[in-house]
C-alpha cells in the first residue's frame, strides 16, 4: 500500500489531481525566467505544490524597491543574489524538491542549454528583448511557455507554444505581438509603477496554469489571453489567431537563433546614439560631460565612482530645461531603455544636443570595470 503524504494532502484529495496527478507533479520540471513580482509566487507555489525540479534564472540581486511586490524577500536579503537567494527560500518550504539556480542573464547563446532540460517554461520577466528571446527558445523546442505581464494596476496571462486538445493549433508570442511596441508604448513598472498585489494575482495564475498542464486537468490558456483590471475588478479574455507577420522575423532554425540580435529587434526603432561602456569611459576622460541617471530614487546599484545628476525619467519631461546643452550629456538607468527614452525627450526638444544613451545601462558599466 502506497503511504500518503501528508505535505500534499489536500492536494491528492482532489479527484481531478489525485495519487497519480500528484505523481506527475513530482516528476515535472519547470523553469521560471525572473524571481521578481511574478516569480516569486510562481515559485512559491510550485514549490509548494511538489514540482519535482525547479529551475530559476535571475542575475539580478534584491533592492529595497522589490520588497513592496516581491514577497520572497525581506531587508537582510538586500543586495543579495535572486537566484541564491530563491533557492535558499524554496528549500526550507521543500525539502523534497530539486532546485536548480542560475545566476546569469539569459540570452540566446545560453537559452536553449537551459531551457531544454524542463518540461514548462515560465516568463516572468519586465523586458521585450527577453520574452521574444524565451518564446523563440520555446518555439524552436517545442516548450509550452506561460506568460504574464503586469503594469499599474493591471495584468495579463496566457499560453503560448501548447496545442488546444481540440484543434491541435497552437500559437506564439509573436502571433500577440509580431514587432515590438515603439518607445512610447514600452512602458514598464520602472517607469509607471505597479500595485504591489497585482504580480501575486498574475504570477499565482501562471503557477495554476503550469499545474493544470502538468497534471492534464481543465483547460489551459492555450490561445488565449486573460487580462485583469484590479480597479475595474474585471477579467475579460480574448483568443490569439495565428498571424501571418509572425514568422517575417522568427529565425527558422538553430544557427539563426543564435545569430539573432534581440537587442537590435526590440530597439532598432529607437532613434538614439548609444554608447558603449568603453566610450564612456574615455569620454569621462577627456571632456567636461554631463552625467544624468533616470532612474527612480533608491534604485541599486549605488553609484559613486563619478558625479552624476538624478532626474527620475517620471520627472524627466518636466525639468528638461534644468539641464544644460553646454556640454555633451550622457544619460544612464539601469538597463539601457530608460535612458534610451530620455534621450528621445532631449532630442524632441533639443535636436542639436549631443546627447547619448549608456549602452546597458550602469549594470554593463559595473559588469565591465569589475566593481
Amino acid at each position: 500500500m502506497r503511504l500518503i503524504n501528508h505535505r500534499y494532502q489536500r492536494q491528492i484529495q482532489l479527484k481531478e489531481i489525485g495519487q497519480m496527478g500528484q505523481d506527475k507533479i513530482a516528476k515535472a520540471k519547470a523553469l521560471i525566467i525572473g524571481a521578481g513580482g511574478l516569480g516569486c509566487p510562481v515559485l512559491q507555489y510550485l514549490a509548494a505544490a511538489g514540482v519535482g525540479t525547479i529551475g530559476i534564472v535571475d542575475f539580478d540581486v534584491v533592492e529595497l524597491s522589490n520588497l513592496q511586490r516581491q514577497i520572497l524577500y525581506t531587508v537582510d536579503d538586500i543586495g543579495q543574489s535572486k537566484a541564491t537567494t530563491v533557492a535558499k527560500k524554496l528549500e526550507a518550504l521543500n525539502p523534497e524538491i530539486k532546485i536548480e539556480s542560475y545566476n546569469i542573464q539569459i540570452t540566446n547563446k545560453n537559452a536553449l542549454e537551459i531551457l531544454e532540460n524542463y518540461d514548462i517554461i515560465i516568463d516572468g520577466s519586465d523586458n521585450f528583448v527577453t520574452r521574444y528571446l524565451i518564446n523563440d527558445a520555446c518555439v524552436l523546442l517545442d516548450k509550452p511557455l506561460i506568460y504574464g505581464a503586469v503594469l499599474r494596476f493591471e495584468g495579463q496571462l496566457g499560453v503560448f507554444n501548447l496545442a488546444d486538445k481540440m484543434t491541435n493549433f497552437k500559437t506564439n508570442y509573436r502571433d500577440l505581438f509580431p514587432k515590438p511596441p515603439d518607445l512610447d508604448s514600452a512602458i514598464s513598472c520602472n517607469d509607471v509603477g505597479v500595485l504591489g498585489v497585482i504580480p501575486g494575482i498574475i504570477g499565482t495564475m501562471q503557477a495554476t496554469e503550469a499545474l493544470k498542464i502538468i497534471t492534464a486537468i481543465g483547460k489551459p490558456l492555450a490561445n488565449k489571453i486573460i487580462s485583469y483590471n484590479a480597479l475595474e475588478n474585471t477579467f475579460y479574455d480574448f483568443e490569439i489567431i495565428s498571424n501571418a507577420n509572425s514568422s517575417i522575423d522568427f529565425p527558422k532554425n538553430i544557427k539563426a537563433f543564435l545569430d539573432y540580435n534581440y537587442e537590435w529587434f526590440c530597439n532598432s526603432n529607437l532613434d538614439v546614439e548609444p554608447l558603449s561602456v568603453e566610450e564612456f569611459d574615455v569620454l569621462k576622460k577627456q571632456e567636461k560631460i554631463t552625467i544624468i541617471d533616470v532612474r527612480e530614487k533608491g534604485e541599486l546599484p549605488f553609484v559613486d565612482e563619478f558625479p552624476f545628476t538624478l532626474i527620475p525619467l517620471s520627472e524627466f519631461e518636466n525639468l528638461i530645461s534644468t539641464i544644460s546643452q553646454e556640454n555633451k550629456i550622457v544619460v544612464f538607468c539601469k538597463s539601457g531603455q530608460r535612458s534610451a527614452k530620455a534621450i528621445k525627450i532631449i532630442k524632441e526638444k533639443y535636436p542639436n544636443c549631443q546627447a547619448f544613451s549608456l549602452k546597458g545601462g550602469i549594470e554593463a558599466w559595473i559588469k565591465n570595470n569589475k566593481i
